[in-house]
């Protein structure tokens, strides 16, 4: 109680009438191809930190109306362009003027949802933040999201097999990171499990986001290693709409594992309405690891599609969606093994979402989700020939929330709102470990942003509420509140310091309750404790940026203490052919860096250089955490003339040998891979090829997060080729 009254407090203080904004001006401006000296229709131009965004018209131009006075960064974007920024001042009752040049680059000004709730660009967010956009995630098809993110920055991927990737953000994984669809959680089964996927269509997003750090102000516990967000454009609010048709079309194949997929899409607007509908398939055969041997039982087969309707207005906007994506990918196993397991999944997800937007008034806009997804998946085992069902798992999940955002004069911006999420889970079968079990969180949360004139500050705070409720054993009620304080300091031109403390809170999972039996997908016989604490965590941030039209430059430097740290403790023990693994609790620290450079040494000639490192331990101990992975670097040159781009590059592990107690070191290696594109942009149209040949010295070696190293090294050697359309 004493928490909720301190944040109703803090809402009425924050919304009192003297800090209402006074005074309103407009922005007008055009965008136009560099190269060809040609206008630009369909640019996204986003007002950083007002979440205010605009598409230009037929002839290239755009305007914002009805924004407060005071200075703002622009950032005009399009997929395979360079994203460019341009500050403006804005003053009452005048119209500000932003002209912006586009060309081909790959020094990107980068625009995020996921750190602020609102769109930002990238480098003023006090999060480290790294995106992709809909042509960089064409040329990385994948059967699922962990295979996309691999070798990000901070991101590796753990992996039972190329079917169940899942990113792992700074050595934290499973449950401590948080996957989203436009904001909203996906509803899969992934963080319970090494053997269960994340299979996000990523030919059908706009861009995909990844915040590392904490993440608990505005998403939940779970997000203390970080989010992964794929974002579309139908649930936010849309400026200055565009009628016609739009679309895009996207296909490629690929050697070593046969693969090959197919995806498109359209959206028709007709005054303030929009339609939607989009589609893909993507199909894999056994792989071949380095040294020619085949993985068995290693292939999959994805489907996905979605369409929905949605009323975009000059200051408001509702949406309503549907998806699905059903699919059966195998778990590798070895060369002669009775066993022949594949899961068989289906997936299906409904959401409404509104918003208004109010410039001038002390509410600047406000904006709902209601969510409902629905996940199943069958384990079969096809070793007497026709399918046998061994275990079904059943996850329903209602979602419900509601933000707003609020301005106090040119200084002050934040957010709040409310979370709610109950869920239904439901396992039948052999491996039933756990009984079915119904959850309910709750949460309140308050994020806010201070301007002066040499630097900048953040600081907000959540209280959630969580409840567990077995089918057997006792209820358990978890209520906790998560903090966090930032500074950002401009250092010199295009530069920034940015230094984040953070206090989190995570409830137990589900699965580290209730778990008391054989789970193959984590290599363990599991046995939870319906008695665990809650996990606390203490972490500090420090990130130094920097980045112009030839320079792109980022170090992070991070240490989280966390009280209460739940992780397997794997036993001697042995019980149904697995090792006895019990969920165990002790306080840990995770520290680490990441680095990564970006420059034009000729505007022909770039470099691009990287390096990530995480060392994690339990304290009372000096035990090593298990599943961290090594020291990795990746050194690649690109030469560019105009659309096209050739980058050799090598990618460097190192070995890891501080292992947990039963866990095998994995050697160092090194691949090279050759990638090559050309981006042909025209006023109505935007066509990328790409094409990558990835491990070119076939090079045998293992991912240290693998959970079955032993029986799946990674690929081999072979060629990827992708086209990608966008019609305007």
């Amino acid at each position: 109680m004493k928490w909720t009254t301190m944040l109703i407090l803090t809402f009425s203080i924050l919304l009192a009438p003297e800090a209402f904004p006074q005074g309103l001006g407009n922005v007008r401006g055009s965008v136009k191809l560099a190269e060809k000296d040609l206008t630009l229709p369909h640019i996204t131009i986003v007002i950083s930190g007002l979440g205010r965004s605009v598409e230009t018209g037929e002839d290239g131009t755009f305007e914002f109306r009805g924004i407060p006075a005071g200075t703002y960064t622009l950032v005009a974007n399009r997929a395979g362009l360079t994203s460019s920024s341009r500050m403006v001042q804005v003053a009452a009752d005048q119209t500000a003027t932003a002209d912006f040049e586009l060309s081909v680059s790959p020094i990107r000004q980068e625009i995020t949802v996921t750190a602020t709730g609102v769109e930002v660009a990238a480098f003023d967010s006090f999060q480290s933040v790294s995106t992709l956009d809909s042509f960089a995630l064409a040329e990385k098809t994948a059967s699922s999201i962990g295979e996309v993110l691999d070798n990000q920055p901070g991101v590796a991927k753990r992996s039972f097999g190329p079917g169940t990737s899942r990113p792992v953000i700074r050595g934290f994984d499973g449950d401590r990171v948080l996957i989203l669809e436009d904001g909203v959680r996906t509803g899969t089964l992934s963080s319970q499990s090494g053997d269960h996927g994340e299979p996000i269509d990523v030919m059908n997003i706009e861009r995909l986001e990844v915040v590392k750090g904490p993440r608990s102000l505005l998403y939940g516990s779970n997000a203390i290693g970080g989010v992964v967000n794929a974002v579309s454009r139908f649930f936010q609010m849309r400026e200055q709409f565009q009628e016609g048709v739009h679309g895009y079309l996207t296909g490629g194949g690929g050697t070593n594992n046969t693969s090959g997929n197919g995806g498109a899409g359209f959206e028709v607007g007709h005054r303030n309405w929009l339609m939607w509908a989009n589609a893909s398939n993507q199909k894999t055969r056994d792989y071949k690891a380095g040294g020619g041997d085949v993985v068995v039982n290693s292939g999959s087969r994805f489907t996905n599609g979605s369409g929905g309707l949605g009323y975009y207005g000059d200051r408001s906007f509702i949406s309503a969606g549907y998806s699905y994506g059903e699919g059966i990918y195998g778990i590798p196993h070895e060369e002669g093994e009775e066993e022949l397991v594949r899961l068989d999944f289906f997936r299906r997800n409904i959401r409404v979402a509104g918003g208004l937007s109010t410039p001038g008034s002390p509410i600047a806009g406000m904006r709902f989700n209601l969510n409902y997804s629905g996940w199943r998946h069958k384990e079969l085992d096809f070793a007497e020939g026709d399918p046998v069902l061994g275990t079904l798992f059943n996850n329903k999940e209602y979602t419900y929330e509601a933000a707003a955002d609020y301005r106090m004069g040119g200084r002050t911006t934040g957010t709040f709102g409310f979370h709610g999420r109950h869920r239904d889970y439901a396992t039948e079968g052999e491996e039933a470990i756990s009984p079915p079990v119904q959850g309910d969180v709750a949460s309140f949360y308050l994020l806010q942003d201070m301007s002066f004139e040499r630097f900048k500050l953040e600081f907000g705070g959540r209280l959630e509420h969580t409840r567990y409720k077995p089918e057997v054993l006792d209820n358990r009620r978890f209520t906790g509140f998560s903090g966090a304080f930032g500074i950002q300091v401009p250092t010199w031109k295009n530069g920034a310091f940015v230094a984040n403390y953070t206090h989190s809170y995570r409830a137990p999972a589900l699965e580290e309750l209730y778990n008391n039996g054989p789970h193959p997908g984590n290599l363990a016989f599991e046995v939870g404790d319906p008695n665990l604490h809650h996990e606390r965590s203490d972490g500090m941030d420090v990130s130094v940026r920097h980045i112009s039209d030839r320079i792109r430059a980022e170090a992070n430097f991070y240490y989280y203490d966390l009280g209460n740290f739940v992780f397997l403790d794997v036993t001697n023990e042995e019980e149904d052919g697995l090792r006895v693994a019990n969920y165990a609790q002790g306080d840990s620290r995770y520290t680490g860096t990441e680095l990564v450079l970006n420059a034009g040494v000729h505007r022909n000639i770039w470099i691009d250089l990287g390096l990530d490192y995480t060392n994690a331990k339990l304290k009372t101990t000096n035990m090593p955490l298990p599943r961290i992975p090594p020291l990795r670097t990746h050194v690649g040159i690109e030469g560019r003339y105009k659309g096209f781009s050739v980058k050799p590059e090598v990618i460097l592990a190192d070995k890891q040998d501080r292992v947990f107690t039963h866990e095998d070191p994995t050697s160092g290696y090194a691949i090279f891979n050759i990638n090559a594109s050309y981006t042909l942009t025209q006023r109505h149209s935007s066509h990328h090829f790409a094409f990558t040949a990835f491990n070119l010295g076939d090079r045998l070696y293992r991912n240290h997060l693998s959970l079955i190293k032993d029986v799946a090294p990674e690929i081999g050697r072979g060629v990827r080729f992708t086209y990608s359309m966008k019609f305007f």
